[in-house]
């Protein structure tokens, strides 16, 4: 059974603003649980999107301006693409659309809904809301005697969290995939944690925090929870009102969301390739867009200069990057042209090129999650993109 319940608290706002107690699959349609049911149906049942305007041509193929490329077309198709689209100084130059996938399709960012989520921390830090050196049972007193209780704000932005966690896509007795049951991407177990509030107070620490960079999923989750904690809101509204229309994107995006309603602010995000090229003109625009400020230009210097390297160790992308390092939930490469990216698996990019002002989004069906392959071939694409536009 579904259930959603709010929980009255002293040190934050309710759980769930809005929900009525005991809400489940078997009453939401009767009074009083029908007032937020109703204007919520997507966070109970299954829905499907009913476009509002003509679908676009799919199969688009203007790559002309980076015939310099050499086998560009083929390391587009080696690298399983379904989008490719590369902006300079805010117009499109080049882009690519598989047969079947449309310029207003949208597409599932996986980890690149981290780095949104990044930015949308860093607007609430801007507002005094958070404060990165504070522990996270400050804020959220339910995660106290969790991994995440006494690490800082900052730990879990920049994943130098302790934690007993396996990221791994293909165990099904990984906590990555238990995090995929409850989020419902998968289907569930008995033993499963009802929701994902119940999963993250269930982490528990390995070692000191902020020794060494663990990749971790749940890290944004909590994240969220934060968000949520601090504004009173849902996720989804704090991140529309506060990024996404502020972006002044041309069309909704879309988030995952658990049977409580929890979203999926680890990978959950869909949305087009335009929508998200606004994102990197964000990044590159100083935390401006036409003029308009989203987030602090400091939040972001900080973010473009990067993380500790030195806690980032015997990760597979060293191969390509020996200088990477991790902040504010995106990845610096530490190489000479300065290149940060968002990266989510199967192949899901936003790639900034500061020396040329160029931003490359690319969406990916790639069979593998992560892999030493996927990430040598995109490391060469993006290279040689970036150096044909050098002037």
């Amino acid at each position: 059974m579904t259930r959603l319940t709010i929980e009255q608290s002293t040190t934050r706002p309710p759980r769930y603003p809005g929900v009525v107690e005991d809400l489940d699959l078997d009453s939401w349609q009767d009074a009083p649980h029908s007032q937020w049911a109703f204007a919520h149906v997507s966070e109970l049942v299954p829905t499907a999107t009913i476009g509002h305007r003509p679908r676009t041509d799919s199969g688009v193929d203007r790559l002309t301006a980076l015939d310099d490329v050499a086998d560009l077309r083929a390391l587009l198709a080696d690298s399983w693409t379904d989008a490719f689209l590369v902006q300079r100084d805010g117009r499109t130059i080049a882009e690519y659309y598989r047969p079947g996938f449309a310029p207003d399709d949208r597409h599932l960012l996986q980890s690149v809904s981290k780095s949104i989520c990044g930015i949308l921390v860093g607007t609430l830090v801007d507002d005094d809301l958070i404060d990165v050196g504070r522990t996270m049972a400050s804020y959220i007193p339910e995660l106290d005697g969790s991994a995440y209780g006494d690490a800082t704000v900052q730990q879990v932005l920049d994943m130098t969290v302790a934690v007993e966690y396996e990221e791994d896509y293909r165990n099904p007795e990984s906590h990555m995939q238990a995090q995929d049951r409850i989020a419902g991407w998968r289907p569930r177990r008995d033993a499963d944690p009802s929701d994902t509030y119940e999963f993250l107070r269930g982490l528990k620490a390995n070692g000191t925090h902020g020794r060494r960079f663990q990749y971790c999923s749940a890290d944004t989750d909590a994240l969220a929870w934060l968000v949520e904690a601090v504004t009173g809101e849902r996720y989804p509204a704090v991140l529309a009102a506060r990024v996404w229309e502020r972006l002044r994107c041309a069309q909704d995006a879309t988030i995952t969301v658990d049977p409580s309603g929890f979203a999926s602010a680890n990978g959950g995000i869909s949305c087009t390739a335009g929508d998200l090229a606004r994102v990197g003109w964000l990044m590159l625009g100083g935390g401006t867009i036409d003029g308009r400020r989203i987030v602090s230009e400091e939040w972001v210097r900080q973010t473009m200069a990067g993380g500790d390297r030195e806690v980032a160790r015997n990760l597979l992308i060293q191969r390509e990057y020996a200088r990477v390092s991790y902040r504010n939930q995106w990845w610096s490469t530490g190489n000479d042209r300065g290149n940060v990216y968002a990266v989510g698996i199967h192949g899901q990019y936003v790639w900034l090129d500061p020396q040329t002002g160029t931003v490359i989004v690319k969406f990916s069906s790639a069979p593998d999650p992560v892999s030493a392959a996927g990430n040598e071939i995109h490391a060469r694409l993006f290279s040689e993109v970036c150096s044909a536009l050098q002037d």
